[in-house]
């Protein structure tokens, strides 16, 4: 079987180890760098069990994972930002044998007993051989939320790395020549895997911006960058800049990709980018435990609203409450998103009560709920547990709703729930950012903006204003910390 990173050996004998792989603000390393470091690093942790990664946006971060999965060791991203509380669960839970860490990286206390190893960034040593296969090995343990419990370790197989960041690349026509910039934290899917291990895996090259700006964005995209991927909340930023700064518009204008995901990008944003600067965000989905899922294609319809298209070696349906499989699509019947192939994780840790989540015949249910237009395209309208809402005998996604909302020009940020409502069964509740606090729009005024964009049933009952909507480190509003004051 192949590497994950034929460019690590590749160069050698090609002579192409000065290409650029990764660049963190004013650090950076090539080819032959990056081999040389994680080649030493991975002789140094050969037989070492899982290992633990402090996960800063830095170079330490990408070739201590580079290193783990070359000695066919798992790793697990830990988030610097965790409370002690988090990092004692995921410790105990996943045994790691020690942490990788960058030099003068201050620990937390459950980190302390732990040996630890620093990651030297210029280190050489024997450049990696590309015996490292792509298997069912674990590659990584990547850690939920944990927004029903304690995070959950999601155990990601090198098979599903592989089948997802080659099947991106088909969708994408994402090759070694593409410079991809992002801002992304590197204890996720997101940032690690599609935003680091991607380009590494086509042989491309990656600038990290270390905190998102727009300012960043701008520099990197005229500086020969040809992808940015982002969170809606990154998107939400350029979007609002965008009428302000006209050389944002241009820069943006010149990349062959804009990809957003981790949550799903309003249509209002979609519609100020496009009109801006002529380019249309793309959306895709994946979840910790499947990677990724579906995609706009780069030779596609880029559909605002919707996340594409299954991905090659993806299959994908919609089933009804019953589990029987929705067999006729036509963009309103609301199922729940049953995914299998590839690129699935293969258990939760230490929980194989939770990793039941898997079918008899090896459909994972996913709990997103969805509805799908004739030709395939995927529309995600929210979380079985969180944001289907049934009201008066509809089955009513609140992604539809929030949308709506965002189209009203009182509204900056939309989130909506459902709530106990003795005729209804449910009621719909918005809860709105109003984008003029001392004269928010009313519930009658969004009510009737709501039914005349979607139907009748789905207008807001309750309406409360915020000054502010809880989310969390990648953007996604969560509905959970939603109460009334």
């Amino acid at each position: 079987m192949s590497s994950l990173f034929p460019a690590l050996t590749e160069g050698r004998t090609d002579g192409r180890t000065d290409r650029p792989a990764l660049r963190f603000g004013d650090r950076s390393l090539t080819y032959g760098e990056l081999g040389a470091a994680s080649g030493a690093l991975a002789a140094r942790i050969g037989g070492a069990g899982r290992v633990a990664v402090w996960a800063t946006p830095a170079l330490e971060t990408a070739v201590a994972v580079v290193a783990a999965l070359e000695a066919s060791i798992a790793a697990v991203p830990l988030n610097p930002k965790s409370g002690e509380k988090e990092l004692g669960h995921i410790l105990a839970d996943s045994a790691p044998t020690l942490v990788l860490a960058a030099p003068g990286d201050e620990l937390p206390p459950p980190l302390r007993d732990l040996a630890r190893i620093d990651v030297d960034v210029r280190a050489t040593g024997p450049v990696p051989h590309g015996e490292a296969s792509v298997d069912d090995a674990p590659a990584l343990v990547v850690y939920t939320s944990g927004t029903t419990g304690p995070p959950k370790g999601a155990v990601i197989p090198r098979r599903a790395v592989a089948a997802t960041l080659d099947a991106l690349a088909d969708a994408w026509q994402w090759t070694g020549d593409d410079v991809l910039v992002h801002g992304l934290p590197l204890f996720h899917v997101h940032g690690l895997v599609l935003g680091i291990l991607g380009p590494l895996r086509r042989g491309g090259s990656v600038r990290h911006l270390g905190r998102f700006t727009t300012e960043g964005v701008a520099r990197e995209l005229n500086a020969g960058a040809t992808m940015l991927f982002g969170v809606p909340t990154m998107y939400h930023r350029i979007a609002q800049t965008l009428p302000d700064d006209p050389e944002l518009a241009k820069a943006l204008g010149r990349a062959r990709l804009l990809v957003s995901g981790s949550a799903a990008l309003p249509v209002h944003d979609h519609e100020r980018i496009a009109a801006a600067t002529g380019r249309r965000v793309i959306e895709r989905y994946g979840m910790t435990e499947t990677l990724m899922n579906t995609s706009v294609r780069a030779d596609g319809e880029p559909r605002a609203g919707t996340v594409g298209v299954p991905l090659p070696g993806v299959e994908l349906r919609l089933v009804e409450e019953d589990g029987s499989p929705i067999t006729s699509y036509d963009s309103e019947t609301v199922g729940e998103i049953q995914v299998r192939g590839p690129n699935l994780f293969t258990e939760y840790l230490n929980r194989p009560d939770a990793t039941a989540a898997f079918t008899a015949d090896g459909w994972f249910r996913t709990g997103d709920m969805a509805v799908r237009d004739p030709d395939g395209y995927v529309r995600i309208v929210g979380r079985k547990a969180t944001d289907l809402i049934k009201s008066g005998g509809y089955k009513i996604g609140a992604g539809e709703i929030e949308n709506a909302l965002l189209e009203h020009p009182g509204v900056r940020e939309a989130a909506v729930t459902g709530e106990p409502d003795a005729d209804l069964g449910e009621r719909i509740v918005a809860w709105i950012v109003p984008a003029d606090p001392e004269s928010p729009p009313t519930v009658a005024e969004l009510a009737d903006h709501v039914a005349n964009r979607l139907a009748p049933h789905k207008r807001p009952r309750v309406v409360h204003h915020l000054a502010s909507l809880p989310r969390n480190d990648m953007g996604k509003i969560m509905k959970r910390a939603l109460t009334r004051d």
